[in-house]
């Protein structure tokens, strides 16, 4: 982290990247003593702030290790002395394979799986290797998405995986991502409740076929957020808890969490209530959720007035309309906007400015940016 003489946010140009230090530091904190009250091992995935540096701090606060999406991630934090990584993603192709097998020679890491294809490139990749690569099956939820569905599918992966060499079963994952657009909290850990319970029983069958897993792998914010829980289970995985979005807060009913903000200048106020902003969807993206209890209704709200929303982003600029936000503003001020999704708002910026007790107190590049290979 580059470090220099303190000053306002607020003399910086725009829009750029905010992160509270101390809402950060409170996040990790909170979510480790959750994990460590539950007996759960906490992994927290990177996807969300993308920088050795935070992932630094939860380590440290005692997380077990990480999770990435990519290898090109993983590269990323390994190089920046991250010793325990996991993949949470399918990755198809020899070559990426290849750069996995450099990982795997010099940190503990593990990867995702769902198909035989995959576990035929890592087979061949992985030849003559001292240690056999360490996989975790994908087992689909609810969000429909990636994952082992039906029971036939899972016995004939694992049945594939003990027939092989190079690779060896440690565990099973999921992501309760569907929980998002629960109609509310009781139906959000009702649905989280029904993950979790096939996940647990996915595993059982796994042990079943007598091997012997060590990762039960869940995890999505507002589900835990909200006090889902399943015995056996032993590891969270999460990630945007860190920084929270508006999406986050709505589903707890508390912005007070939300470390993460861009930084935007009134740039027009053209006709009525219409306000323009600087930011648009190259600074924060245009990604609305419009049901369940992460919806966000619009995209991105104003940090102190979090009922303000962006209603449109056009490249360069965020419009609102609002007569409140109109009166309170004059061209030239500044705001700070809480992203409707963090996640791949990070993805957007070079570096973000560390702020402390209103004062910028150094720069942390981003660089996990664009690692998405």
């Amino acid at each position: 982290m580059s470090t220099y003489d303190l000053r306002s946010p607020y003399d910086l140009p725009t829009p750029c990247l905010l992160v509270d230090r101390e809402r950060t530091l409170d996040n990790i904190r909170m979510m480790q003593e959750k994990a460590d009250a539950l007996g759960l091992k906490l992994r927290p995935h990177i996807k969300t702030h993308r920088m050795p540096y935070f992932a630094k701090l939860q380590v440290e606060a005692g997380a077990a290790g990480i999770a990435c999406a990519k290898i090109g991630e993983a590269e990323v934090m390994a190089d920046a002395g991250i010793q325990d990584i996991f993949i949470a993603n399918e990755v198809i192709g020899t070559d990426k394979y290849e750069r996995l097998r450099d990982l795997h020679r010099r940190i503990h890491v593990r990867i995702g799986i769902d198909n035989t294809v995959q576990l035929a490139q890592m087979e061949q990749v992985f030849e003559g290797e001292e240690k056999p690569l360490e996989v975790l099956i994908e087992y689909e939820v609810g969000e429909v998405r990636t994952g082992i569905v039906e029971d036939e599918q899972l016995v004939n992966l694992v049945t594939a995986i003990k027939a092989c060499r190079n690779v060896v079963l440690k565990g099973i994952f999921s992501h309760e991502g569907h929980t998002y657009k629960a109609d509310n909290t009781e139906d959000c850990c009702a649905k989280a409740r029904i993950a979790y319970e096939r996940t647990v029983r996915a595993a059982d069958m796994i042990r079943s076929m007598g091997v012997d897993i060590d990762t039960v792998s869940i995890g999505a914010t507002p589900s835990v957020m909200n006090g889902a829980y399943y015995e056996g289970i032993t590891e969270l995985r999460l990630g945007t808890y860190i920084f929270f979005d508006v999406g986050q807060s709505k589903a707890i009913g508390d912005f007070s969490h939300c470390a993460a903000t861009v930084l935007a200048s009134v740039i027009s106020k053209p006709h009525g209530e219409r306000v323009v902003i600087d930011a648009g969807a190259k600074a924060l993206v245009s990604q609305n959720r419009p049901t369940g209890i992460c919806a966000t209704n619009g995209f991105g709200a104003i940090k102190g007035a979090e009922h303000i929303v962006i209603d449109n982003l056009f490249d360069e600029h965020g419009v609102l309309n609002n007569a409140e936000f109109r009166d309170s503003v004059e061209i030239g001020d500044k705001v700070e906007v809480i992203p409707s999704h963090i996640c791949p708002t990070v993805n957007l910026y070079d570096k973000a400015y560390l702020v402390s007790e209103g004062k910028v107190i150094g720069e942390l590049p981003v660089e996990c940016r664009g690692k998405s290979v």
